[in-house]
């Protein structure tokens, strides 16, 4: 299985993969609680934050597609307000039941963030009914090539056991682990220096 980097006719349907493939995703079933809601509500959410990435980033997708990888570049994360705006209208909806959840939980992510220039991983999907076939590792080869190439690290948080397992066989190595507030999942900060 090969990737290849998502265009802009794709990132309909590539809301929809992450969309299926974050519906149980711990994290996110915390940030959304409301199970019957949650898929209209990831759909939502990814409409709206993909556009965000190829100026500042990568996205990369396998088959038609099955899976995608959401990257940032060196430097541009945290996107600015400014870069953000064009999305806020749609979070706002996505998070409005819950903004102090969203508030708290984005903050407890992003409160460790590594400073030095790396590739972030910021999403990686597969629709579930495609998971187990080699569409993680296709995803994922592009830009760690692209790491170990240039010299540059890279970075992401685990969401589940299953997903931090997946990125230590790509070298990543847990930094720490830590809880989302009000009772939340567990996450893993992983990093891997270039091979």
């Amino acid at each position: 299985m090969e990737a290849r980097p998502a265009t802009a006719t794709d990132l309909e349907r590539l809301a929809e993969v992450l969309a299926a493939a974050f519906c149980t995703d711990p994290p996110l079933a915390w940030f959304l609680p409301q199970a019957e809601r949650r898929p209209a509500l990831l759909r939502r959410y990814f409409r709206a934050l993909l556009p965000l990435y190829p100026p500042r980033g990568q996205i990369w997708m396998t088959g038609d597609p099955a899976g995608a990888a959401v990257w940032a570049q060196p430097g541009s994360w945290p996107f600015t307000t400014t870069e953000q705006l064009p999305a806020l209208p749609a979070l706002m909806r996505v998070f409005g039941r819950h903004p102090l959840r969203a508030a708290r939980g984005v903050r407890a992510i992003e409160r460790r963030h590594p400073h030095e220039p790396h590739w972030y991983l910021d999403y990686i999907g597969v629709e579930p009914a495609t998971q187990g076939r080699g569409a993680g590792a296709a995803l994922l080869a592009p830009v760690l090539e692209r790491c170990d190439r240039v010299r540059l690290p890279a970075y992401l948080n685990a969401g589940s056991p299953r997903s931090r397992d997946l990125y230590a066989r790509h070298g990543f190595e847990v930094m720490e682990r830590f809880e989302l507030p009000y009772d939340g999942p567990p996450l893993w900060r992983m990093w891997r220096e270039p091979a």
